[in-house]
């Protein structure tokens, strides 16, 4: 039987016409994708911005402490003489109380002479004109040598153990203990984690109370990370008080926090 050419016509019309339709659905489809993924972190998005805090507390575990060594003698090689001898007696204690080699760091080393100044005397001809009696020349009396040291105490507990030693032997200036979390970076991320999280429960209570749902994140930021220093009042004893009991140095706790801003879209 002949199919009539009326109706075969008919038909790759009818097709034609539901080729263009699909094509016209698809185009408009993508069209609103793309635009979906223009719009993301514009102002022209719907979107919900919410704020989110973490944070972690943890127990110091190193101690960071410095000091000074400092020698004026008339000559600057014993002035030299006398900061490495000390120098060494230090670092040789510091090691025999199990500070390592990559903890103990030389922060500076000076050496400078130190002047007389004598005071210029002063006479009058005519009572009219004053003129210095003699000229004035500043003297060099002696040279000042110094060097100072920074150390990382791995074991909190040997702090004041090694601050007592050091003194002994005989510093200028002690400056610390300043107590300090180590890993910081692993406590940084899990605060960090804390913060996303309380943002993104905040931000789904929220969705859901407009009647919305979360889409893409479209914009981060963090700020924050405070990290509080614990510091040892008169840490620094004079040679005589050796004797006297070590001081006590309470650790406390660090806190290490995060807070970060997470703008989502909304659809």
């Amino acid at each position: 039987m002949e199919i009539p050419q009326q109706y075969t016509k008919n038909l790759y019309r009818a097709v034609l016409i539901l080729l263009i339709i699909l094509c016209v659905y698809f185009a408009v489809k993508s069209l609103s994708e793309l635009k979906s993924y223009g719009m993301m972190g514009s102002s022209e998005a719907n979107v919900i911005t919410l704020s989110g805090h973490g944070e972690v507390s943890a127990v110091p575990d190193i101690a960071s402490i410095s000091f000074s060594i400092e020698s004026s003698k008339a000559t600057q090689s014993a002035s030299s003489d006398e900061v490495n001898t000390k120098t060494k007696k230090i670092l040789d204690f510091l090691k025999s109380s199990g500070a390592e080699e990559r903890d103990i760091k030389t922060e500076n080393y000076s050496s400078y002479p130190k002047y007389f100044n004598p005071e210029p005397c002063y006479q009058s001809s005519n009572f009219s004109e004053i003129m210095p009696c003699r000229p004035v020349e500043s003297k060099i009396v002696g040279y000042t040598v110094s060097q100072s040291i920074s150390v990382k105490i791995r074991k909190v507990d040997d702090s004041s153990k090694i601050i007592d030693g050091i003194n002994a032997i005989g510093v200028t200036n002690m400056y610390g203990p300043n107590l300090a979390i180590d890993n910081e970076d692993g406590l940084k991320a899990e605060a960090r984690k804390k913060a996303i999280e309380d943002a993104r429960q905040k931000a789904k209570v929220l969705a859901k109370d407009l009647g919305v749902n979360l889409g893409r994140v479209a914009n981060f930021s963090e700020s924050g990370n405070f990290y509080p220093m614990y510091y040892a009042k008169d840490a620094m004893m004079e040679s005589s008080a050796v004797s006297s009991a070590p001081a006590e140095l309470p650790k406390g706790e660090n806190t290490i926090s995060s807070d970060v801003t997470i703008t989502y879209e909304i659809r």
